[in-house]
C-alpha cells in the first residue's frame, strides 16, 4: 500500500512540475497595422525592456537582410554585444506603407506586471528612424489594449494564444 502511495504522489509531482514548466511563457499573436507611406519596407524589431528601459531580448525582427540591422541603431548596439543571439529563426519579411502583419511571440510569464515592455523599433532606408515608434506595457491591461505608434507603425495589437 505504501509503494502505491509512493508512485501516486510521484506521478502527481512529476505531472505538476511539467505542468509548471509549460506555463512559464505564453505565445501573442501580433497584428501589426502600418501607416501609409512612401519609400521602401519597414525594417521593425521587438523587444523586450525592462522598466529602466535596457534591452533584454529580442522577440521578432520583420527584415532578415542582415545588412540593414544597423538602421535600427539602438537595437543594433544590443544585438552586436549579444555574440550567441542567433535571430535567424526570430526574423520575417519587412513591411511597407499600409500593409499589415501578422506574427507569433513568446513572452515569459514572470515579466507581465513587473515594469517590462515590448519595443518597436522602426527604420525606413533614406527615411526618420523610430527608436520606439511604439511600446507595450507587460501588463494584463496593455496586452489587451490597442497601441497606436508614432512613426511607420499605425497601431498594434496582442491576442493571446
Amino acid at each position: 500500500m505504501k509503494s502505491i502511495l509512493k508512485i501516486a504522489l510521484t506521478s502527481a509531482f512529476i505531472f505538476l512540475v511539467s505542468f509548471q514548466s509549460q506555463a512559464q511563457s505564453s505565445k501573442y499573436k501580433i497584428m501589426l497595422q502600418m501607416n501609409n507611406y512612401m519609400g521602401e519596407g519597414a525594417y521593425i524589431v521587438v523587444s523586450l525592456v525592462n522598466s529602466a528601459g535596457e534591452y533584454e531580448k529580442t522577440l521578432y525582427v520583420m527584415g532578415d537582410d542582415k545588412k540593414w540591422y544597423k538602421s535600427l541603431k539602438e537595437w543594433n548596439k544590443f544585438h552586436a554585444a549579444q555574440k550567441s543571439d542567433d535571430i535567424s529563426a526570430k526574423t520575417g519579411a519587412s513591411i511597407t506603407g499600409g500593409d499589415r502583419s501578422v506574427t507569433t511571440i513568446e513572452i515569459d510569464n514572470s515579466k507581465i506586471n513587473k515594469g517590462y515592455k515590448l519595443r518597436f523599433e522602426s527604420a525606413v532606408e533614406d527615411q526618420k528612424y523610430y527608436v520606439s515608434d511604439l511600446e507595450v506595457p507587460l501588463t494584463t491591461e496593455g496586452l489587451a489594449a490597442k497601441t497606436d505608434g508614432k512613426g511607420y507603425i499605425k497601431y498594434v495589437r496582442l491576442n493571446k494564444i
